[in-house]
């Protein structure tokens, strides 16, 4: 499935949130990341799909941040 990956989107804070090491906690925003409304997601939002797919896919691929 193709998800949309526009910065700030739940896809994004998802792949975000796995490559920063935070935990899960579904969200996006209706704009631009930290300058736009946080929006909370619930498990019976569409979003929520593409939030986990986003941080999922992350986990899967092993792709962190790494702080030297």
């Amino acid at each position: 499935m193709a998800y949309n990956e526009r910065h700030g989107g739940a896809y994004d804070r998802g792949s975000a949130d796995s490559y920063y090491h935070r935990p899960f906690n579904p969200h996006y925003y209706l704009g631009a990341t930290y300058s736009s409304e946080r929006i909370e997601i619930t498990e019976d939002m569409e979003e929520f799909e593409e939030y986990a797919a986003g941080f999922y896919q992350n986990e899967e691929n092993g792709d962190y941040k790494q702080w030297d």
